[in-house]
């Protein structure tokens, strides 16, 4: 499993209703993509719970490299790079997956929480650390899903969930869903990646 991630940041001016434009016409173009679990086209909006930014920051689990690069390398990219100009592609390696109580429930807000993981620490326990987040996240109130990764070239984990309501009992930065593509999210395997 791999988690994708990039993130536009417009001027505090710029009308959001364009990137919720562009999304309600393209959003559907990866629902059938081979190869990625899920797929969510997230925003944050300056002064809309407690953002500081104007954002465009989809967020991606992919099954497998081969799907991942074929969106990348394969033309899909190609068209935001076009329009926006090419951002940096942050990357993480799975930790771990699971569905919450509300799996079958549409996705309203995200949360991430990014954090660095520090010098010195038994790294499987740190690793087995973001395993069990991922569970406990996964099995609050209205959590659809949750999931843990992490980049080992600047050690830094990412715990990433999706949420029923707006109110997620889950430290980090919220964004707004607006559209989630899943073609193979029962596919993403549960539990601990290793």
């Amino acid at each position: 499993m791999h988690a994708l991630q990039y993130e536009l940041t417009f001027p505090a001016d710029y009308d959001m209703d364009i990137i919720r434009g562009r999304v309600s016409r393209i959003g559907h173009l990866l629902d059938d993509w081979d190869g990625l679990g899920f797929k969510t086209y997230l925003i944050r909006e300056r002064g809309v719970d407690g953002s500081p930014v104007n954002q465009y920051a989809p967020f991606y689990l992919w099954n497998g490299a081969e799907g991942m690069n074929r969106f990348l390398w394969g033309g899909a990219f190609q068209g935001l790079v076009n329009d926006f100009g090419r951002p940096v592609v942050q990357h993480w390696t799975g930790l771990a997956y699971e569905e919450g109580g509300a799996a079958g429930s549409p996705a309203k807000v995200a949360v991430r929480r990014r954090e660095r993981v520090p010098e010195g620490v038994e790294l499987s326990e740190v690793m087995e650390e973001a395993v069990r987040e991922a569970g406990r996240l996964a099995a609050l109130d209205g959590a659809v899903c949750a999931a843990a990764a992490v980049d080992p070239r600047h050690w830094e984990l990412v715990h990433f969930s999706l949420w029923d309501h707006d109110s997620p009992k889950a430290p980090g930065e919220i964004f707004r869903v607006l559209h989630m593509s899943a073609p193979e999210r029962d596919r993403l395997p549960r539990g601990g990646q290793w």
